[in-house]
């Protein structure tokens, strides 16, 4: 449906090297990368705005690399939305139905069908000044979706919003995408990628590194920073020996379930798996370290407490197991988990 071949451009000391994606219809595909790495200039040049040193854009299985803008059947919504002030929301919707040769009748039709979809019908009649902010992305995305693109481009939708904004645009993207649009929409947020896509690339330095469904790089994510972007800390190259133990850097053994017999590879323990305790714990799982606390970080809902056990491992605790156990930075403390909580990747 959208296919990028080995698109490449250099914009002063940025670069983009050869940038493969493919998009088939009906995709939620979320490009995951931090902030300056070209998220946006990849967009850019699917539009129309910007034309890439080399490669080509295949919408259709038609190259539209060097096509007009106002001829390529996509849509993009940008961050800062790029409503036009000085026109109500009606006109702003109505604006990309302008020189199409459509009767009054057909362009109110669709005025209203998108005002409906995204939820703003009851503020078709007033100006833009005033609008929250998610208020305008929603008339942004109207005003991409009445022109009816094959393909919808979003460039960071939710990054301005508060959560309770964030929770309700969501829900409106996964409905246009469930409603037909494919979608393309560039993120640094893991959380957005899990919620919404069906599929994920992770852009590094100009290059994707990694690309597939999105469960897949989730769980197997291909080296370090793509496991860390996604919100995995404790990723460990290991050397594995035929008894089923892991040695990490030559420091720890750590008991693991290498049905494969695997000599080398990596290894992933989620930090939710692993219990925290001020005592040696008498339980079934395999792994206990003594260890020091060397941080403990807050989070919205949670706590990530660094403790070095020879590798430095990151636990995920309750508020109330927190307060209840009394952890302290350079305290010691137990460290437990289950084998088979250890995933493998060759």
């Amino acid at each position: 449906m959208l296919k990028l071949n080995n698109i490449s451009i250099k914009l002063g000391d940025f670069q983009l090297t050869n940038i493969d994606l493919e998009l088939e219809k009906g995709d939620y595909y979320v490009l995951l990368g931090k902030s300056g790495v070209g998220k946006t200039v990849l967009l850019e040049i699917i539009a129309g705005l910007i034309q890439p040193d080399s490669g080509t854009v295949i919408l259709n299985e038609i190259d539209i690399t060097h096509e007009k803008i106002q001829k390529r059947k996509v849509g993009i919504v940008f961050q800062d939305y790029s409503v036009f002030p000085h026109l109500s929301v009606k006109q702003n919707i109505e604006y990309p139905l302008k020189g199409k040769n459509l009767s009054s009748k057909q362009i109110e039709s669709l005025i209203h069908e998108y005002a409906e979809l995204t939820n703003i019908p009851h503020l078709l009649n007033r100006g833009t000044q005033k609008l929250s902010g998610g208020e305008l992305q929603r008339v942004a995305l109207a005003r991409m979706l009445v022109n009816k693109p094959d393909c919808l481009l979003l460039d960071e939708p939710l990054a301005s919003l508060d959560v309770q904004l964030k929770g309700d645009l969501r829900n409106l993207l996964r409905k246009i995408n469930q409603n037909g649009t494919t979608i393309l929409h560039v993120t640094h947020d893991y959380e957005e990628a899990i919620a919404l896509s069906n599929k994920v690339a992770v852009i590094h330095e100009g290059k994707i590194i990694q690309k597939g469904l999105t469960k897949e790089v989730f769980k197997k994510p291909a080296n370090e920073f793509v496991a860390n972007f996604t919100g995995i800390k404790n990723f460990f190259f290991a050397e594995f020996s035929p008894v089923n133990t892991a040695n990490i850097n030559g420091k720890v053994n750590i008991h693991v379930s290498n049905h494969d017999q695997i000599e080398k590879g990596k290894i992933i323990i989620r930090g939710e798996e692993i219990i925290i305790s001020e005592n040696h714990l008498q339980s079934s799982a395999t792994n206990n370290f003594k260890g020091k606390i060397l941080q403990i970080i807050p989070y919205f809902s949670n706590y990530e407490i660094i403790i070095d056990i020879g590798i430095e491992l990151s636990v995920v605790i309750s508020e109330e197991s927190l307060s209840k156990f009394k952890f302290k930075e350079n305290s010691e403390v137990w460290v437990s988990f289950k084998s088979t909580a250890i995933k493998i990747i060759p």
